[in-house]
Order: structure tokens, then sequence, then C-alpha cells
């Protein structure tokens, strides 16, 4: 009853600790809520759900799950912004674990869905097979985690990830519990070393980890007609300027090139159809659903170098995107 007769069925909580603003990092809760009164602009301008901010004066990831346990039954979803890793995965895990509503963390998911469908695209333009190609990621964090996972289900296997000190392998003796997942699931070959050693041959680096951390000599060793993504905002980690032309495709994070990696093409679309079938969770099959959704808003005979993914204002997303999570929340038990 209550999702006929309040607001629970379309409203989700923007809920941060403002441990890791958005190119900003550890700023604290008041500073974070500018950018999450954006976010919910975003959720109402492109899906109509209202969303409201909710920035915790909160260090521990028991006072964030405590916190947002006890606000649940007033929202149809919850949106997770902002919350530096490791401690997000566990919040995340918790709430999804202990709530009847879906607990998304935008960073981390958002990310990996428009990822997904601007690689889906970059591969069938370029006609590489997934099952042939090289990915090496930068960044081992809350988006590096779940952009991996989710091209691992693109039947991708040769992925190597990297962190500040070089390639994640069964073989370091450093790694906390989420970089150990790197070590048992990605590197087949067990490669060792640095970024610059570890790009010979690679097909497609991922970015998402800082300034200025990608070379030209660097894709200069990639494969044949080779694809960057590079993510880090608001200064990614190599200028379209300055690789435009060793690549054969190349997209940032920013509004101002061609081929923008936007969460806001997943998330309005995402929650919209979750509220609209009054999902208990967000899972896989839903996420993957938003990923082809996405690429699907390009046909074939429009995909270009510098357009694989679509422009944020085009008005079909939202809809296919609603649509496509819809039947995947049917379809996997979820609705």
């Amino acid at each position: 009853e209550v999702y006929k007769l309040t607001i629970k069925r379309n409203t989700v909580a923007i809920v941060t600790d403002g441990t890791a603003v958005l190119g900003l990092g550890d700023i604290g809760p008041e500073a974070a809520m500018p950018v999450m009164e954006g976010k919910a602009m975003l959720f109402k301008e492109f899906a109509g759900v209202d969303a409201f901010p909710i920035c915790l004066n909160a260090k521990s990831a028991d006072e964030i799950v405590q916190v947002v346990r006890a606000i649940a039954p007033g929202f149809g979803g919850v949106n997770l912004e902002d919350i530096a890793a490791p401690q997000c995965f566990e919040i995340e895990k918790r709430l999804q674990e202990e709530l009847d509503i879906p607990v998304f963390h935008d960073d981390q998911h958002g990310t990996a869905v428009v990822v997904s469908a601007a690689l889906i695209n970059a591969f069938k333009l370029l006609g590489k097979s997934h099952q042939n190609v090289k990915v090496v990621v930068l960044g081992a964090g809350a988006a590096g985690t779940a952009c991996t996972k989710m091209i691992k289900q693109l039947q991708i296997n040769n992925i190597i990830v990297c962190d500040r000190k070089g390639a994640i392998n069964k073989s370091r003796k450093d790694l906390n519990e989420s970089k150990q997942w790197f070590a048992e699931n990605t590197n087949p070959e067990e490669l060792s070393g640095s970024l610059n050693e570890i790009i010979a041959g690679a097909d497609l680096f991922l970015g998402v980890s800082g300034p200025g951390q990608l070379k030209v000599e660097d894709i200069k060793k990639m494969a044949k007609d080779p694809v960057v993504f590079a993510l880090a905002n608001p200064v990614p980690e190599i200028l379209p300027e300055e690789a435009a032309p060793h690549v054969a495709i190349m997209a940032t994070g920013r509004s101002d090139f061609p081929n923008q990696i936007n969460n806001v093409l997943c998330f309005p679309g995402l929650f919209r159809g979750a509220l609209d079938c009054m999902a208990t969770q967000i899972n896989e099959e839903m996420k993957m659903a938003a990923a082809q959704a996405i690429a699907g808003c390009i046909s074939q005979e429009y995909l270009q170098p510098d357009y694989i993914i679509p422009s944020v204002f085009d008005v079909d997303v939202v809809k296919k995107v609603a649509d496509a999570v819809v039947k995947a929340a049917r379809d996997s038990g979820m609705a």
C-alpha cells in the first residue's frame, strides 16, 4: 500500500559521507552538498525521480548502514555516492542484504554500465572480438573494481589491472581484500611490472585513476587500432589532443570532448525502471540490460570513432534504459 499511497514509489535517497567527492576527495558532508543537489536535479530532469541529498556526518561503515537502514521506509531506492573505497564496498553489501529496496553505488556500477556500453560499441565498430582483446585497467578503487567485474561478464578474459605499484597479480603480498579479488580473477598470464610495460599489445586502456598517468609512448606500444578511455575527472589520464594521432577511439568523462562516458546515461533510467516495477534489488542482469540498452541507442550504421556513446541529452536513453531494466527485473524475479 505504501507504494500506492505515498511518495515512496518515486523517491531516491542520495547518500554520501563526503569522503570521495568527484575530483575533490575527502571534503566532508557540507562541502559534498552541492554535488548531491546537482545529482538530485539530474534525477528529476532526466527521469522525473524525486531524489533527496542525504549528507551524513558519519565516519564508520556501521554508522552509515545504521542511518540508511533507519530512513529506508520513506524511499523507493538508495543511491550511494562519493563514499571512499574500500568502505563503500562494505556499506553497499550490507545495505543490499538488509534492505528490501534497491541500493546502488553509482560511482561503481553507474560507471561500469556506461563503460560497458562504450566498450561494446567501440569493439563493434572496430570489428574486434571480445574473446581476443587485451584490456588494461588503471585504478583499482571503486570504479575500477566494478568496471572490471562487468567487463568480465562480456566474455573478455584478458584483463590486467594496475594500481600505483603496477600490475596486480597473485605474487603480490600487499593486497587488501578488494584487490585480492583482482589477483584471483584477472591477469591470466600473471604479468608483473609497471603500466608502461603491461600496456604493450593492449586493445583497450581504461583509466579510472588520476591526471596525466598515460603517456603517448605508452599508447604507441598498444595493439593496432587502440581504444583509450581516460576517465579521470576533471583532468583525464591523457588529453584527447595528445592521444588523438595515435588512437582509433578516444573517450573521456568530460563534456567538452566527444564520447563523454557520463553516469547520467545510466542512473536516471536505471532507477526509473527499478521504481516502476518496485524492484527489491538492482542485480547484474538489470545492469547488463542497461548497458546493452545504452549501446543500442546508436545503430550500427551511425557508429563513428567520435560517436560510440549517445549524447547525455538524447531523450531516448532514459526510456530505453528504463524499459530494459524493467524487463530484466521481471525476467530475473526482482520486480
